[in-house]
């Protein structure tokens, strides 16, 4: 089906598309999460644009980093997996560093209460007993999309439990937005703010593995997923600023604009495909597209942002640089747009 209709020019999508994908080549990224959200949407744009080029490019990266020797799996490095699948689809290779991946995910990552994935950055014990809502793509999304590949229903479960238990830790269902984290600790959601790419990254992982699970209506935890997404979709769209764009802080009118959630939403929304938000879709779109340069510099993306201890700690972040999330999420929804168009 196809209930959005965007009106957009293909052409000069595409275009931007390219000029995304290479500047977030030139960025010279590490093996850590901006890579790994950055070059996921390049693996997105290559697939749905053709362009065989970005996998050549990408397998001379990987083969470069693996000569060179990789850092430590955490929660945020394993967001490479998503390059390495994709690789792996195309080629047959990097099937060992990915299940290396896995592996650390399923048996030694940091873990509490019911199998829930600590956030973990570091080596270090960074955030002890602390969900975060990043972890949903840097880890459960991969999880999810590779327990399908390998028809690995362990692995299939396990990312469907991470959905679940952070569904009930980090979402406010008086609202439907989420926190950016919660402390099992504490039994608390800490500074208790409704982050944007928090909720860009719960939207988008959701409407993605409701596009790509199989038979969802035979695993319990789907039926929750698709309702959260709902509500929190029906909420977000209310509190989208007239450029378009949603702010960093969703509900705080004095917190500016940013662009990595507004494309993370947006794409949600769109792959959600629900035609009574055409118009927010469009307005994101638009946003985005406005905040791309010549180069392919996506504008307007807030650096990296822990669980701030108070409300001046959001607003103080800047977007002044070019950042790989901001780089992947919009190369993400720019895919998406290109898919609607045709479906």
């Amino acid at each position: 089906m196809n209930n959005i209709k965007l009106q957009f020019d293909k052409e000069e999508v595409v275009k931007l598309i390219n000029a995304v994908a290479e500047k977030t080549l030139r960025i010279d990224l590490t093996w850590d999460w901006p890579c790994g959200v950055g070059f996921y949407g390049i693996t997105r744009a290559a697939e749905v644009t053709g362009n065989t080029t970005y996998t050549e490019k990408l397998t001379a990266w990987v083969d470069e980093y693996l000569a060179l020797g990789l850092p430590d799996t955490t929660v945020n490095t394993a967001s490479m997996g998503h390059t390495l699948l994709y690789l792996y689809q195309k080629t047959g290779k990097y099937l060992e560093p990915l299940k290396d991946t896995l592996s650390w995910l399923q048996t030694k990552a940091a873990r509490f209460g019911d199998r829930v994935l600590q956030h973990i950055v570091s080596s270090k014990n960074d955030f002890p007993e602390q969900a975060w809502a990043d972890t949903l793509f840097m880890a459960a999304y991969l999880m999810l999309r590779c327990g399908i590949e390998f028809k690995d229903e362990t692995l299939i479960e396990d990312a469907l439990n991470q959905y679940d238990w952070h569904i009930k830790y980090l979402q406010n269902p008086a609202t439907g937005l989420w926190y950016h984290g919660y402390n099992n600790i504490e039994k608390n959601n800490m500074s208790g703010f409704y982050w944007a790419r928090a909720n860009a990254w719960a939207a988008y992982t959701v409407s993605m593995a409701n596009r790509i699970l199989p038979k969802p209506y035979l695993y319990p935890a789907w039926a929750g997923m698709v309702a959260s997404l709902r509500d929190q979709l029906s909420s977000v769209k209310y509190l989208q600023t007239d450029e378009g764009l949603w702010r960093t802080i969703l509900d705080d009118e004095e917190s500016y604009g940013e662009v990595s959630a507004t494309a993370g939403i947006g794409a949600a929304m769109l792959n959600n495909d629900n035609p009574l938000h055409t118009k927010y879709v469009q307005k994101a779109l638009d946003a985005v597209l406005n905040n791309i340069t010549e180069d392919g510099r996506v504008l307007n993306v807030s650096g990296g942002t822990a669980v701030m201890k108070d409300r001046e700690g959001y607003l103080r972040i800047p977007k002044d640089w070019v950042q790989g999330w901001g780089q992947g999420l919009a190369l993400a929804f720019l895919s998406a747009a290109l898919v609607s168009a045709e479906r």
